[in-house]
């Protein structure tokens, strides 16, 4: 395990986004053994302008105008720092040539806020972990000195149009440039592996504390439902989940009672699906809601559209619902092999409903044990050492 060194983790989320976050997770994992700085993304001039209102906002103009402290202490041998530098917004500029050379002066300004606090913390010889910062992650390398510099990557972000735009290319080059590339897919990792040898794929990890097969009473809203239960909890959207694989389903097998437990993009409040009477759309509910809600489905599904976005990633709920002993079917992609063994697998409206009809028929106490156990070994301790493993190769 990788001990006793000095991170600083720079990323595209902050630590106070109101999402769960793989980089924050693995914040807190490296600290037990190391001391960490988790720097937030800064802010724009755009941002600051458009979004005064905002609280999150109001505190970092008062950081900013040095109003309250830029470096924050939130645990045991890790600390938060919100840069001071305004940086412009950029991404619209047509050229790419222009944009570098703004971008790395954005970067420039970003780099010696880390540089001040990295000296208040008497921080030496740094490892820096970014996580698919791209653009402003891109120059850290030369510009904090790093004895090691590491590109996580966990999403496919260039296929989307913000970073497409000038993504493509320094995306690539960032992953030239880095010592050590690591990813939380094999489909990932074999993209990073085209720019760079030191390409490894390292799990993922997972809170799996409240997905336990405890006694809990079914939600009053899902007991009114009778009948065999196929569901699925998250982000009901267009751009991750195959509408029309699911009104087949659900127009073939009527006797199923389909269940979708999250908020909805407007294609999915705009689709078929709330014609059907044997959809339900029970909306978003609290995370210390959702076991309840999977425990009572008879079979829990990932009905993913598969797209240049959604191709290598990790489907955290899949290790939610095997965390709770579930019967799950799920559509075919690279990283689903990962879980092959336990999870029922299939592309077409026919292959899910073959599959949900082998999974009511072959569930028994023994698979859902080694669902079980299969799901808790995606631990964030088991993923950096992972991590430290892909290190250790460099040697």
């Amino acid at each position: 395990m990788i001990k006793g060194k000095d991170i600083v983790i720079v990323g595209i989320q902050p630590w106070d986004i109101e999402i769960g976050s793989n980089c924050k997770n693995i914040a807190l994992e490296f600290s037990k053994n190391n001391r960490v700085l988790y720097v937030n993304p800064p802010m724009t001039r755009a941002v600051m302008r458009s979004q005064s209102n905002k609280d999150s906002i109001q505190k970092r103009i008062r950081i900013k105008n040095g109003e309250e402290d830029s470096l924050v202490e939130i645990g045991s041998n890790l600390w938060n720092l919100y840069p001071k530098t305004l940086i412009e917004s950029i991404n619209w500029l047509p050229v790419h040539l222009l944009f570098k050379i703004l971008n790395k002066r954005n970067a420039i300004g970003f780099a010696n806020d880390i540089k001040v606090a990295s000296a208040s913390l008497d921080f030496k010889n740094v490892i820096i972990f970014n996580d698919s910062s791209m653009f402003l992650g891109a120059y850290l390398k030369e510009l904090l000195n790093a004895e090691l510099y590491i590109y996580y990557i966990r999403d496919n972000l260039i296929t989307q149009d913000y970073f497409k735009k000038h993504g493509v290319r320094l995306e690539k080059e960032t992953i030239k440039a880095a010592n050590l590339v690591v990813s939380n897919s094999p489909y990932l990792k074999d993209y990073a592996r085209q720019f760079n040898s030191h390409s490894y794929y390292v799990g993922q990890g997972c809170d799996l504390e409240l997905f336990r097969p405890n006694e809990v009473s079914e939600p009053i809203d899902l007991a009114k439902i009778k009948g065999v239960k196929i569901g699925y909890i998250g982000f009901l959207t267009e751009m991750r989940l195959n509408i029309h694989l699911l009104v087949e389903i659900a127009k073939i097998k009527t006797d199923w009672q389909i269940i979708l437990v999250g908020p909805e993009d407007n294609a999915f409040k705009n689709s078929e699906l709330h014609s059907l009477n044997n959809v339900h759309f029970l909306g978003n509910k609290k995370g210390v809601e959702l076991p309840a809600y999977i425990k009572y489905f008879d079979v829990c599904m990932n009905p993913q559209e598969v797209n240049e976005l959604t191709i290598g990633n990790y489907p955290r709920k899949i290790d939610e619902y095997l965390a709770m002993g579930k019967a799950t079917v799920a559509t075919q992609t690279p990283t689903m092999e990962i879980f092959k063994y336990h999870v029922y697998l299939g592309e077409t409206a026919t292959d899910y409903i073959k599959q949900i009809e082998r999974a009511l028929k072959e569930d028994s106490p023994e698979k859902q044990q080694e669902r079980i156990v299969f799901a808790q070994g995606h631990t964030w301790e088991n993923n950096v050492q992972e991590i430290d493993k892909a290190i250790q190769q460099l040697n």
